[in-house]
């Protein structure tokens, strides 16, 4: 950060900018002094707060994506959950979409994701980013490259090798169309060398006949072969990824039964890594147990052909044969497995009983996801494979599971196994009915819950789980199929809160089309006029009922309408604060029964902004009926009512100070005036728009 100053106007003060340059010079000097694990993380946090202040949006995505790649490599998944929905957010409120920064931030993104084995999420951003990228990169850019490779690790980490393959022969495809020399270029050699550990999975499949498996052989042993080949051409044999060459040569070898070539190969990689990286490292320690495991399964082939009458040479020409046909003329040897012994097939389910099945402690967001993964999921990709690529699932709208604020006490009422799924107007028309009586047949119960018990608010129309039009279900919430648009502010201005609230909260498990987030968040992304407008309009009621009624109705002693008051003041101090945070950052208030959890979670989270506002707030409304009211009955000891009051007035009047501040450092106003009413034209003044709705009178 660099501050630059006008010397010559005394009265314009310091002016807080950010440099990127800066903040990536900074960084880079931390990782090339290998000080990242004590240092970057407190430099990348202040870097956050440094372009937050300059207002630099674009400094701002810059620092989350480098956070997002510190975090996933260093391990802090749950960290890096809240910084990949804020740069998202960010890159959204920008419209950065259609560019190559928000290319890069999807896969960034998805890349987080799927380290965190959140891999449905993964998916959707992977997807997204490649929808990016044939607008933003060249076909032949190495990003686009990079982009396959990342998914391929995804579907490898899921299960589904096919499509790992045919993601990392895409990539190959780039990097030869791109490079200058594909037969000396490393990342061509370390593509062919992925390719090979990959046939070689699918090779070990169960379900594999002998001659598929020959092949999947002869394709892996002809990749790594040539992953070999192009470190020799061009001369790269001293660099640290010819290990990784070496190694799944050699494990392509040991798979082939080729036990000799495999030990010589381990022993050459074993070499480049005692270069690299020294023998203390679990590179080195892993890659001496597979030579070790190699070395006796040679070892006993030698054994057997020397009983069975075969002298050396045979056997070693065996070992030389050419490294691109089919293995098939000696068994492998069976490499030590790490599964557990499968159980037994026969049921261990024990007749049903009165007694009732255990219920976890699950929040009901978990309880939806799972539900989906374990029902939802399956049955689309049974009944429905033509529309998986199209349907979103999550837990969306009303209802205290949906916010995260569930409890034991929730369970009674419009809870239980559910989750919704959203599909486009025509893929509703062909299979929506018939959807919806597909959901309705999944078992009622789960994970000791259900049936869902549901109030007669939330069926028919109003239901809150099943399958649904995107549109019908946002008009259910807001009256609005989407967002209204930024040239219309008086209808934004109709839409309170909560109703927005509600609108966004939740999670998305799904969202192949996008659709769904797209309308979602466009609920989210409150044009700033009008968040300028309501700011001023809640600048006007913290001051008309905490700083000028309060203290007249305690004066009256009206202690009734003193405390509603209280109410107003509070209430309004409240939704101050989300907007302040920024809907797109910190979501809407909710309704008056979640208002404080929600600012506690919020005043919780890092750089909220007036944290300490929610504690002030509590302390009112607990000092509030010994001030309207006063006596021993309010633990007062016959004191009266007096110092109560002083003390609520008191922290009324900070928190107005504490307001005003934070709008001086926004830069909405030059004011120090104390009484928020007066503040509200320097707010209104950064009202771009000429509609009369968004200003008072």
């Amino acid at each position: 950060m660099t501050t630059t100053s006008d010397s010559d106007d005394e009265t314009q003060g310091t002016k807080t900018t950010f440099s990127t340059d800066e903040f990536l010079s900074g960084l880079d000097a931390i990782f090339d002094a290998h000080q990242a694990a004590t240092k970057a993380e407190p430099y990348l946090l202040q870097a956050m707060t440094n372009a937050e202040n300059a207002g630099d949006d674009a400094g701002l995505l810059t620092v989350l994506n480098e956070t997002m790649g510190f975090y996933r490599s260093h391990g802090k998944h749950q960290e890096n959950q809240w910084i990949i929905q804020r740069a998202l957010e960010l890159g959204l409120k920008m419209r950065i979409d259609g560019t190559e920064a928000w290319t890069t931030t999807l896969i960034n993104a998805a890349t987080g994701m799927r380290a965190a084995k959140q891999y449905d999420q993964a998916k959707d951003l992977y997807r997204q980013a490649l929808e990016s990228a044939r607008t933003t990169l060249k076909p032949t850019d190495r990003r686009v490259a990079a982009l396959h490779n990342n998914i391929s690790m995804l579907y490898s980490e899921t299960g589904d090798l096919e499509k790992a393959q045919h993601e990392l022969e895409a990539a190959l495809g780039v990097l030869e169309a791109s490079s200058v020399n594909a037969e000396a270029d490393i990342d061509v050699a370390s593509t062919h060398t992925n390719l090979a550990l990959v046939l070689l999975q699918r090779a070990s499949g169960a379900s594999q006949a002998p001659s598929g498996r020959d092949e999947l052989l002869r394709q892996a042993m002809a990749h790594a072969a040539k992953a070999l080949r192009i470190y020799e051409t061009g001369h790269l044999q001293h660099s640290a990824h010819y290990a990784s060459a070496l190694a799944g040569y050699a494990q392509t070898c040991f798979a082939a039964g080729q036990f000799a070539k495999a030990v010589a190969t381990y022993r050459k990689a074993l070499d480049i890594i005692v270069e690299c990286y020294g023998k203390d490292t679990d590179y080195y320690r892993i890659t001496a147990a597979n030579l070790a495991e190699a070395q006796h399964a040679a070892d006993a082939m030698k054994e057997h052909e020397q009983r069975d009458g075969h002298d050396d040479g045979a056997a070693q020409g065996k070992e030389t044969r050419d490294e691109t046909a089919p293995a098939t003329a000696t068994t492998p040897a069976a490499a030590p497995s790490t599964k557990q012994t499968p159980e037994s097939s026969q049921s261990t389910e024990s007749s049903p009983s009165s007694v009732p099945k255990p219920r976890p402690d699950i929040k009901g967001l978990k309880l939806a996801r799972a539900y989906w993964q374990t029902y939802g999921k399956p049955l689309i990709a049974e009944k429905y494979p033509d529309y998986q690529g199209r349907i979103a699932a999550g837990l969306v709208g009303h209802g205290s599971e949906c916010y995260g604020f569930d409890d034991e006490f929730s369970h009674d009422h419009d809870f239980g196994p559910g989750f919704c799924l959203w599909l486009d107007d025509e893929d509703y028309e062909a299979i929506g009915d018939k959807l919806q009586a597909d959901y309705e047949a999944l078992p009622q119960e789960f994970m000791g819950f259900g049936p869902r018990e549901q109030t007669a608010r939330a069926q028919g129309g109003s239901r809150r789980v099943g399958v649904f039009r995107i549109g019908d279900f946002f008009e259910s919430i807001t009256g609005y199929r989407q967002a209204p648009p930024a040239e219309k502010p008086h209808e934004w201005l109709l839409l309170d809160e909560p109703t927005l609230a509600a609108a966004t909260n939740g999670e998305v498990f799904a969202d192949p089309l996008g659709l769904f987030s797209k309308t979602r968040q466009g609920f989210k992304a409150m044009p700033d006029d009008v968040r300028l407008s309501l700011l001023s309009r809640r600048l006007g009621m913290v001051a008309q009922a905490g700083q000028y009624n309060l203290p007249r109705m305690l004066k009256r002693g009206d202690g009734a309408a003193a405390w509603l008051s209280i109410h107003e003041f509070a209430s309004n101090v409240i939704s101050l604060v989300f907007l302040l945070n920024e809907p797109m950052r910190a979501g809407y208030m909710p309704y008056y029964k979640w208002q404080f959890k929600a600012l506690r979670k919020l005043s919780g989270m890092m750089f909220a902004v007036l944290p300490d506002v929610c504690a002030r707030l509590e302390n009112v409304l607990r000092l509030s009926s010994a001030a309207c009211f006063g006596g021993a009955g309010f633990g007062e000891g016959g004191k009266g009512s007096k110092p109560a009051q002083e003390q609520v007035q008191s922290i009324v009047e900070g928190i107005c100070v504490s307001i005003v501040d934070e709008l001086k450092r926004e830069g909405l106003t030059d004011s120090d005036e104390a009484f928020l009413e007066w503040q509200r034209p320097y707010v209104e003044a950064h009202i771009g728009g000429g509609d009369s709705v968004l200003r008072s009178l």
